[in-house]
């Protein structure tokens, strides 16, 4: 989080002080660097060296239109997973040949989309995927590009709701499959192969995962090789985690190293998807302390976030460290549980953390620019949150805070 730093005693962003923006903007408010956000690309993209490669955002993690853009500006490809997202790609200014779209339900009117738009490629699923784009480039009079995602069967050591590289996950074609399915593809008329694709988890903090999932992958591309399947590309997905508390991850070119010395033998492009660890610490979520209640032993810091705007804590138990805007309350440390005031009692964004606090303290809650603001809801049917984005001594306002008349925009009651 280099580019949130205490000044004289104030949690600034980058040359702003937060205090500023929750003045300015009110709170709760997702703060980003722009600084922070293309460093962190920037540490994918030249650790390829010469390399031919292509890092693609994965836009699930952040999917502001100034983010995009931002990436957009320095040649970023992106990975999708619908049709939603491929509208805000191509709206940022981001090439639409340089979009490749994951997931495992693409429906038609997405696959219909993304042909029209020239992506540069279908990260194909399942059968029944590959049979639906077939028709659809059919009738459209079109060749769809495709990339087989593989499932390696590979444990991540991630949460289990974010692993996806397991036999037992929704994800992929099973390895076992895959040399089957692609001779299948090749008979299609309408579909052109053109790589194969494997992702097997997120906030992955270690190389073994990838190094078993790698070698899984090569050795079912030398069977494709056997078979005359020629590839262009190799996209080893992404995943790589951040440090939230006491993790040790990779860094983006230990990754990208492993990844090169694994393909090394292939003349082809290497294709990458990182999204948390371009976007995850280059954002806090900045709230205000409404109330502070002591119920028996147990502490509490009742603050204007809630689990609609950041569910990570609450949907997987996540810690993110929580940290004062000014260190100078004058209040002593005590073990506080922060919580929101949604009707739930899972609506926490950290418990037992030491904090002195005083009623109407500002509060980051850190590593939030990713799945934080992509994440959030409308539950308790309360407005989302503003978006800042922070360029050295300037602020934007890259989204408005939403109203409460925007809440029941396309709403109507009965006749």
């Amino acid at each position: 989080m280099q580019s949130f730093h205490y000044v004289d005693g104030r949690l600034c962003a980058e040359d702003v002080p937060l205090a500023t923006v929750a003045a300015d903007f009110g709170t709760p408010a997702y703060v980003y660097s722009r600084a922070a956000i293309e460093a962190n690309w920037r540490a994918y993209d030249g650790a390829f060296g010469e390399r031919d490669h292509l890092v693609c955002y994965a836009v699930k993690a952040n999917s502001n239109l100034a983010v995009l853009n931002l990436l957009a500006r320095l040649g970023s490809g992106f990975d999708i997973v619908s049709g939603g997202e491929l509208q805000r790609v191509l709206q940022a200014g981001g090439a639409a040949d340089r979009v490749v779209f994951s997931g495992v339900g693409k429906t038609r009117a997405e696959i219909q989309m993304a042909l029209a738009a020239g992506i540069r490629c279908f990260n194909v699923e399942s059968r029944p995927e590959l049979a639906l784009l077939e028709e659809v480039a059919a009738a459209a009079g079109k060749v769809a590009p495709v990339s087989l995602r593989v499932n390696p069967d590979v444990d991540a050591a991630t949460h289990p709701y974010i692993a996806t590289g397991l036999e037992e996950s929704k994800f992929g074609i099973p390895l076992a499959e895959a040399r089957e399915v692609y001779a299948e593809a090749g008979a299609l008329p309408h579909i052109e192969i053109v790589g194969i694709d494997c992702h097997i988890g997120s906030q992955i903090t270690g190389l073994g995962p990838y190094r078993d999932a790698l070698a899984r992958l090569m050795a079912l591309i030398g069977e494709l090789e056997t078979d005359g399947v020629r590839l262009r590309h190799i996209d080893v997905g992404g995943g790589l985690g951040i440090r939230y508390r006491d993790e040790e991850p990779p860094a983006p070119a230990d990754l990208v190293a492993t990844a090169c010395a694994a393909v090394s033998g292939e003349d082809c492009q290497l294709l990458i998807e990182p999204g948390r660890s371009i976007v995850g610490n280059a954002g806090v979520l900045l709230t205000s302390v409404l109330y502070l209640k002591h119920s028996g032993e147990r502490h509490f810091a009742v603050v204007d976030a809630a689990m609609n705007d950041l569910l990570r804590p609450a949907l997987y138990a996540a810690w993110q460290d929580i940290l004062p805007v000014s260190t100078a309350t004058g209040a002593g440390a005590e073990s506080w549980d922060v919580v929101g005031p949604v009707c739930e009692s899972g609506d926490f964004l950290g418990r037992e953390r030491r904090l002195a606090l005083r009623q109407e303290d500002l509060l980051a809650v850190c590593g939030a620019g990713a799945y934080g603001f992509s994440m959030s809801s409308n539950y308790n049917s309360r407005p989302r949150a503003a978006e800042i984005m922070i360029d050295g001594s300037e602020v934007y306002c890259i989204r408005r805070r939403e109203t409460l008349e925007d809440l029941v925009r396309g709403e109507s009651a009965l006749p």
